[in-house]
C-alpha cells in the first residue's frame, strides 16, 4: 500500500487537478501534508448556548425563534435580525445581503447561529456568524468535537480543508500509518521534560484512543498526537486544546525542533567530508601581530584564537561561530585567524552586513596589517568604477591578501586568486544560505574555504545548539580589562531638558555623547522624534556645542564625514540613527541618549549602549521612553537598567520576544516554526540534541522522512 507520505492529495475524493494546484499554494501536495497542515485555532459547537447567559466577547452556538428583521439605515446599510430563545434575545446583523436573504429571515422562522458576540446598542449581537434555518422539528446540529480552523486560501475554504483532513485521517486509520521516528528512540534518549505533561498528568487534554506504545514510553505516538490536534473531542475546553502544555502539541513540538535541528546536523555531517587547505603556519607572523597590539590579549581571546587555529590547521573546512558580548575583542581573533591564512599563502574575505562596519573593519585591519606587509583592499557597492576595478584586479591576481567589504563580496565578478578563509560579522544579519554563499569563491581542487562566523548577539547556549548545530561554537565570555561598566537610567521623555543639560555638563567636561533617535525625519506615522529635527533643537539649545548628524539616507560622503568627525572629537555630540548600533568605536563617547528606547529590542538597544564605555571614562546611558509603556516594554527596560550581562539579556529577549531578535528574521526555518516556540520549549532543546544524536548514530533512514514534512521537499538549509 502507498505511504501516506508519497500519496498525492489528488487520490482523495473531490481533488481534482485545479483543487491540488490550490493546495499547493498552502503547501499541501500529499496526504501527509493535509495531516500536518494544523489547524490555527478551534470552534466550540459542541453545545448550545442559551442566549440569556451570553457576553460580549463569547463565540457560542445558539439557537432561537426570529421575532423580528429589518433593514437599518445609519454609517452603513445593515439587515438586523431579533432571535429570542426564551432567555434572552440577540441580534443578528448583516452589511451584506441579498433579497432572497431578506425574504427567508421572516419572524417565526427557528434559526441556529454560531459567532463571536459584541456589545450593540440594544444589547448582544453578533456580525455575519454561520446560521442555518431550521425546520420545527430539525435537530439542532452540534458537533462531536471541537471545530478546526485551518490557513485557507482562495479557492480553499474551511469546508474543502475539514473535509479532505477527515479523510486524510481515515487514511490513517485504515493504514498504513506514518514513519514515527520518536518510537525508534530508546527510553533513554525520549525527553525527560515530558512526563510532566503527560495525558494523565492533564485528564481533560488526553487524546482519544492512546495506544499501548504510548502508554510503555509515556510519550504521545505520532498518529494519536494528530488526531487529539486535528479532532479534539467534545468536553475539552478551546484553551486547554490550545495549551502548549496539551501532550499532543508538547509531541509535535519536539519533533518539529527535531527535524530542524537534524537538518543543520545533516549540513554539518556533510560538511565534515569536504576538504581544505590546512592552513597551519604563521606562528612567527602571529607572534609579530600580536606583539604589536597597544593591548594585551585576554585569557578568552587567547583561548578562542587557539580553537580557531587548531581549525585551520585541519584538511576539513572549520565552521565555527565566535560570540561575545559587545567590546569582547572578537575583532582580534579574526584577524588572528587571517594572519594564520595569509602566512599559509591563502587570501582572507571578510564581510558585514553594513558598509560602516565594514569600513571600520577595513580601518583596523589596515592599520594592524600594513606594518606586517600584507595589502587589504575594500570592496563595496558604491566605489568607483576605477577603484573598484582596480579593487577587483588586486583580488583575482592575489596581490591583495585580504578583502573587506558588504554583500558584494560574493557577487559574480569577485573571483578570488586562492581564498582559503571567509569570516562573516554579525553572523545572525545573514541567512544560512548567505552564509555560505562565499563559499563558492574558494573551491579549488575539490577543496573549500575555512568558515569563521562572528555575532555580538550573545546566543544562550541550548539555542545555540539548534540553531547553529552545523557549527563548532567558541565564546569570549570576558570584556578587555579597564572596560568600565555602563550606568543606565530609564527616563520619561518629559524629562527631556534634564537630559539635555546633563549632555551639557558631559561635554563641558570634556567628553562625547550619542544621542539616538530612531526616526529620520518627523511624520504622522511615527512618533519617534526625528533624528534632523533634534539635531536643530540642540544645536539652539546647547549653541555652546557642535552638533553633528548622521543617518541612513544621508549621501555617503557626509556620512563619512561626519563619523569622522566625530571620531577625531571635532563635533560634541553626534545625532544619529540605529545606523551606529554595531561596529562603531570612539572611546571617548561617554555618554548616550536613545529616544523611543520602547520602540526598540532588547538586543538591540544593547548594541547600541554597547558604543560607549569604551574607555576608561565613566559611561551612562539614558533610555527615554514615551507612555504609556505595555507590560512587554517595561519588561526590556527594565532589563537594561537591570544588567550589561550579554548573555542574560539574550535570555530575557528570547523569553520577552522570542527567538527573531537573537537569529535575526532570514535565519532559515527557525523563525518560522509551525507548533514549537523556541522562547517557551527552549528546556525542551537539549533532549532535542540527544534524540537526534541517537537518530544519527542508529536510525539515518528516520531522518529525511522527518525533515521533509516539517521543513519541506528539498529543504536543505543551503543546499551545502
Amino acid at each position: 500500500m502507498q505511504s501516506l507520505e508519497s500519496t498525492p492529495v489528488t487520490d482523495l475524493p473531490g481533488v481534482g487537478p485545479a483543487i491540488a494546484v490550490k493546495l499547493a499554494g498552502l503547501g499541501i501536495e500529499t496526504v501527509l501534508d493535509l495531516l500536518f497542515h494544523l489547524p490555527l485555532r478551534y470552534e466550540d459547537r459542541t453545545r448550545v448556548h442559551a442566549i440569556g447567559e451570553l457576553n460580549a466577547g463569547d463565540t457560542a452556538l445558539t439557537c432561537g425563534r426570529i421575532e423580528s428583521a429589518g433593514v437599518r439605515y445609519g454609517r452603513r446599510r445593515s439587515l438586523v435580525v431579533a432571535i429570542g430563545d426564551g432567555t434572552g434575545t440577540m441580534a443578528m446583523r448583516l452589511f451584506h445581503f441579498n433579497e432572497n436573504q431578506r425574504r427567508q429571515l421572516r419572524p417565526g422562522r427557528r434559526i441556529v447561529c454560531f459567532g463571536e458576540m459584541h456589545a450593540g446598542s440594544g444589547g448582544i449581537e453578533t456580525a455575519h456568524p454561520d446560521y442555518r434555518l431550521l425546520d420545527d422539528d430539525a435537530e439542532i446540529p452540534t458537533t462531536d468535537r471541537l471545530t478546526p480552523v485551518y490557513a485557507a486560501a482562495s479557492g480553499v475554504g474551511q469546508a474543502l480543508l475539514r473535509r479532505l483532513t477527515g479523510a486524510a485521517l481515515d487514511r490513517l486509520e485504515r493504514g498504513p500509518g506514518i514513519a514515527d521516528p520518536l518510537a525508534e528512540l530508546s527510553s533513554e534518549a525520549l525527553p525527560e521534560a515530558l512526563p510532566e505533561v503527560l495525558p494523565e498528568k492533564l485528564p481533560e487534554a488526553r487524546p482519544e484512543g492512546l495506544s499501548g506504545e504510548t502508554a510503555r514510553h509515556e510519550f504521545t505516538g505520532l498518529a494519536d498526537a494528530l488526531r487529539a490536534i486535528h479532532r479534539p473531542p467534545a468536553g475539552i475546553r478551546i484553551d486547554a486544546a490550545l495549551d502548549p502544555g496539551h501532550p499532543a502539541r508538547r509531541r509535535l513540538a519536539f519533533e518539529e525542533l527535531l527535524a530542524h535541528h537534524l537538518a543543520l546536523r545533516m549540513v554539518r555531517r556533510r560538511l565534515d567530508h569536504r576538504r581544505a587547505a590546512a592552513l597551519d603556519r604563521g606562528d612567527a607572523l602571529v607572534r609579530r601581530f600580536t606583539g604589536s597590539l597597544p593591548f594585551a590579549l585576554t585569557a578568552a581571546q587567547r583561548r578562542v584564537a587557539t580553537e580557531v587555529r587548531a581549525d585551520l590547521a585541519r584538511t576539513r573546512p572549520m565552521h565555527r561561530l565566535v560570540q561575545g558580548d559587545v567590546g569582547a575583542g572578537k575583532t582580534v581573533v579574526a584577524a588572528i585567524a587571517a594572519v594564520t591564512a595569509v602566512a599559509s599563502a591563502r587570501q582572507v574575505a571578510l564581510m558585514a552586513p553594513t558598509e560602516l562596519l565594514a569600513e571600520q573593519h577595513f580601518a583596523n585591519f589596515r592599520g594592524w596589517f600594513d606594518p606586517l606587509g600584507i595589502e587589504v583592499v575594500w570592496l563595496s557597492g558604491r566605489l568607483g568604477g576605477r577603484e573598484r576595478g582596480r579593487g577587483l584586479a588586486r583580488i583575482a591576481g592575489g596581490e591583495a591578501a585580504v578583502a573587506v567589504g558588504t554583500h558584494a563580496l560574493f557577487q559574480a565578478e569577485v573571483a578570488f586568486a586562492s581564498l582559503g578563509l571567509v569570516i562573516v560579522d554579525e553572523q545572525h544579519r545573514f541567512g544560512v544560505e548567505q552564509r555560505l554563499a562565499l563559499r563558492g569563491k574558494g573551491e579549488r581542487g575539490g577543496r573549500q574555504p575555512h568558515q569563521l562566523v562572528m555575532t555580538a548577539t550573545p546566543i544562550p547556549r541550548t539555542l545555540a545548539m539548534t540553531a547553529y548545530a552545523d557549527l563548532d561554537t567558541s565564546v569570549i565570555d570576558a570584556l578587555p580589562p579597564g572596560r568600565t561598566p555602563v550606568d543606565t537610567a530609564v527616563a520619561p521623555s518629559g524629562r527631556r531638558p534634564e537630559v539635555v543639560a546633563r549632555i551639557h555638563r558631559a561635554c563641558g567636561r570634556g567628553d562625547q555623547a550619542y544621542w539616538v533617535c530612531t526616526a529620520i525625519e518627523e511624520s504622522d506615522a511615527s512618533a519617534c522624534r526625528a533624528a534632523e529635527e533634534t539635531a536643530r533643537e540642540l544645536a539652539e539649545t546647547l549653541p555652546a556645542l557642535r552638533i553633528g548628524l548622521v543617518h541612513g539616507r544621508m549621501p555617503a560622503a557626509e556620512k563619512d564625514a561626519a563619523m569622522a568627525a566625530f571620531k577625531e572629537a571635532r563635533t560634541d555630540v553626534l545625532v544619529a540613527t540605529t545606523v551606529i548600533e554595531v561596529g562603531v568605536d570612539i572611546p571617548n563617547a561617554s555618554l548616550m541618549v536613545i529616544e523611543n528606547a520602547e520602540r526598540l529590542g532588547l538586543a538591540q538597544l544593547h548594541q547600541l549602549r554597547g558604543r560607549i564605555g569604551r574607555g576608561a571614562r565613566r559611561s551612562a546611558c539614558v533610555l527615554m521612553y514615551d507612555g504609556p509603556l505595555t507590560e512587554a516594554a517595561r519588561a526590556r527596560l527594565e532589563v537594561l537598567r537591570a544588567t550589561t550581562d550579554g548573555f542574560r539579556i539574550a535570555e530575557r529577549d528570547l523569553e520577552i520576544r522570542g527567538p527573531g531578535d537573537l537569529l535575526g528574521t532570514r535565519q532559515t526555518g527557525l523563525t518560522r516554526l509551525r507548533i514549537a516556540d523556541l522562547a517557551r520549549d527552549l528546556p525542551l532543546l537539549p533532549d532535542v540534541e540527544r534524540a537526534a544524536s541517537e537518530l544519527l548514530a542508529r536510525h539515518e533512514s528516520c531522518i529525511a522522512p522527518l525533515v521533509r514534512r516539517w521543513i519541506g521537499a528539498g529543504a536543505d538549509y543551503g543546499q551545502v
